[in-house]
């Protein structure tokens, strides 16, 4: 059975947890097919064969699951379609045929969709929204840092009641969030109620917002002084968002960190390998293997940014890159695992845009662990395993503040071996110091 992984109050999933390589788009056509191509280049089949070309020759399995490939292509281009909608499903279901959820079809808007999430970039004013449980309206809860909607005053338990003059009652944060979003420099105009304050109207310009994907904190937890990172995707600006919270908290003098990858679907592979290096001097990160059974191992590089003790939090939606990561690090004993089992996907996809703003994600590669453990279906096994409970769970997702307390099981299993290891190591002075590479 196929499954996606879920998320507990965290944002939205993207399309599939995988790591991605972004790539564009390359079409190879065989002889006497480029007659073939100019008839195509005014139909809808035309996106029909760039997708099957691309599936053709990426796939990571040469076979395609026993299906005849070059029939699906025929079959394909043999029909009429009325629409594009009509061709995108024939594609869609020529591809369920490979038995591979991650290698699919996304129309446009998906497409977008994805390319903003793996970009970590967005094109908004830059708040972050929920619908209030006990008051059911669309309400702030925070501005994104150096947002137009930070710059103009916006608050954390602002109530938005119109969008344009859109009333918001009864509209969901996804509805909300695609009426807020548009082109950069553009207007938008949202009618606010404050607390103390009569209702009044913002007018915010959009503006291209990075999105925040890594959280970090000093925790003080008995005598320890603990760097508490949280990485929720790994974005194309999550490996400097990462590098600054290390960065920070190091110079914080912090006795140990947590790395927190519960929840985390994964994202993109260089971002997986950035982040690794931070972490490690040396070692190996990941093999990949490709259809013809080309195999690459990346390695660090010496660039590690601390040595301090290291725990790392996952849970049965960490997958893809945050597998990577937690795989490189147990690997080569770099940290201790702590939490649920993995999700279990060792796969890794290339994206390709489409001539008509479509998109194909298509699997090209398995990967294995620095031990060479495929972990495929079964993720990987914390060192120091705690399950949540269904009540922990509940109350953890209904109160996320509660997240990386001493309320949080895992986490409180997390300082507790930080702790345990902490006290295992002889007292050396200065260490960060001298083993600590930052950039200035």
């Amino acid at each position: 059975m196929n499954r996606t992984p879920k998320r507990l109050s965290l944002p939205k999933l993207a399309l599939f947890g995988g790591a991605v390589a972004a790539t564009a788009a390359v079409f190879l056509f065989g002889p006497g097919l480029g007659r073939v191509r100019a008839a195509l280049q005014d139909s809808p089949k035309a996106v029909l064969d760039e997708a099957w070309q691309i599936v053709n020759r990426e796939y990571v399995d040469g076979n395609f699951n026993h299906v005849d490939w070059q029939a699906t292509r025929q079959s394909l281009l043999s029909k009429n379609y009325t629409s594009k909608k009509d061709a995108y499903q024939a594609l869609r279901k020529a591809l369920e045929q490979l038995g591979d959820p991650y290698t699919r079809f996304m129309d446009p808007a998906q497409y977008r969709s994805l390319t903003d999430q793996t970009s970590g970039e967005l094109s908004g004013v830059g708040i972050r929204l929920e619908v209030n449980e006990k008051t059911k309206v669309l309400t702030v809860v925070e501005p994104i840092e150096n947002s137009p909607a930070l710059k103009a005053g916006l608050k954390p338990g602002d109530r938005i009641l119109s969008i344009n003059g859109k009333s918001t009652k009864g509209m969901t944060v996804e509805d909300a969030s695609n009426l807020i979003r548009g082109d950069v420099g553009t207007q938008v105009n949202l009618k606010i109620r404050r607390p103390g304050t009569t209702d009044f109207t913002l007018a915010l310009t959009r503006a291209r917002i990075e999105l925040p994907t890594v959280r970090y904190s000093l925790n003080q937890e008995g005598t320890r002084r603990i760097g508490y990172i949280r990485l929720n995707e790994f974005s194309s600006h999550a490996a400097e968002q990462m590098r600054k919270a290390i960065k920070s908290l190091t110079e914080q003098k912090v006795d140990g960190f947590v790395l927190d990858l519960r929840g985390n679907p994964g994202g993109l592979l260089q971002a997986s390998v950035e982040i690794s290096r931070m972490w490690m001097d040396q070692g190996a990160i990941v093999r990949t293997v490709d259809r013809k059974g080309k195999s690459e191992e990346i390695t660090n590089n010496q660039t590690a940014m601390t040595k301090l003790p290291l725990v790392v939090l996952v849970d049965g939606n960490s997958a893809s890159s945050s597998e990577i990561l937690t795989g490189a690090l147990k690997d080569n004993g770099r940290a201790t695992i702590v939490g649920s089992q993995t999700f279990g996907k060792a796969l890794v996809q290339s994206v390709h845009n489409l001539s008509d703003g479509s998109g194909l994600a298509v699997t090209i590669a398995h990967y294995y662990t620095p031990k060479g453990i495929d972990i495929s279906h079964k993720g990987i096994s914390p060192d120091i395993k705690i399950d949540l409970t269904e009540q922990d769970r509940k109350r953890l997702a209904s109160n996320p503040k509660l997240l990386a307390t001493p309320q949080d099981p895992q986490y409180a299993g997390a300082i507790s071996e930080l702790e345990r290891i902490i006290l295992a190591q002889p007292q050396r002075p200065n260490l960060e110091k001298q083993a600590i590479n930052l950039e200035k």
